[in-house]
């Protein structure tokens, strides 16, 4: 019988993207890999992506972490990006921390992650120096998730935002509209492109398709996720479909 695998996501309530792509590249992986994955998810309140509900909903995550917890998941992580990174430089750390804390209080053994970790570290796994990005975000939030990138020694060469401040509008964005919008970002010198630095904001279709075009290795927030869950579970990085990053090179 194959193995089986829980995924425990914490989502903020207005995000329909993370249980969407996260589960098709699995499935995906499935299809021609002999594991098997489950998911389960917990919710924060978020409707607007600013600043004040950001810090309110990250307060909820200790809460989200324990009900996971409760359901023995075999890896956790957070599902929102900008809600770490607006917290200032290096705060997915201390987010990691607090949540394991939680999780190990309420007898889980799961590895425990966020999303912008996840980002972070499939770019330094990629070796990428310098990156261009998009965004869904409002240009202040576009510019503080563009400063953290660059304290993780990564330059970012130019970052194309979207302003649109309701959540659930980003999450019904096109995602292969990302195909037309990046003629527009500079990418000149740029050794990954991130095509959705945003977990609502669909991108999966689209990853492969920019990457074959441009010619540089191209990931979105959701794919380095996965990458990073694959990783803790001692899995073979590839996806299907799904660029560089999950291409098992």
């Amino acid at each position: 019988m194959p193995q089986s695998f829980r995924i425990g996501q914490i989502v903020p309530s207005s995000n329909t993207t993370m249980e969407t792509e996260i589960p098709a590249m699995l499935r995906a992986r499935e299809a021609i890999r002999p594991e098997r994955f489950t998911f389960h998810s917990s919710r924060m309140r978020m409707h607007k992506v600013t600043k004040e509900e950001l810090v309110a909903m990250n307060k909820e995550g200790l809460r989200c972490a324990a009900e996971l917890a409760d359901a023995r998941v075999d890896v956790m992580s957070t599902a929102c990006l900008v809600a770490i990174m607006a917290m200032g430089p290096g705060y997915h750390r201390q987010t990691e921390r607090e949540l394991l804390e939680v999780a190990r209080a309420n007898h889980c053994l799961a590895p425990v992650m966020t999303s912008a970790g996840a980002l972070v570290e499939g770019l330094k796994i990629m070796g990428a120096r310098r990156i261009s990005l998009m965004a869904p975000y409002m240009r202040p939030l576009t510019d503080l998730v563009v400063a953290y990138i660059e304290n993780e020694g990564i330059e970012v060469i130019d970052s194309l935002c979207f302003e649109i401040p309701d959540n659930l509008e980003v999450g019904l964005r096109d995602p292969m509209q990302l195909v037309d919008d990046v003629r527009g970002l500079n990418t000149e010198g740029a050794d990954v492109v991130v095509a959705s630095a945003c977990v609502q904001m669909p991108s999966l279709p689209a990853i492969q398709r920019i990457e074959d075009i441009l010619g540089i290795r191209t990931v979105s927030t959701a794919v380095c996720t996965v990458r990073r869950m694959l990783d803790h579970l001692e899995l073979e990085p590839i996806v299907p479909g799904a660029g560089a990053l999950l291409s098992g090179g």
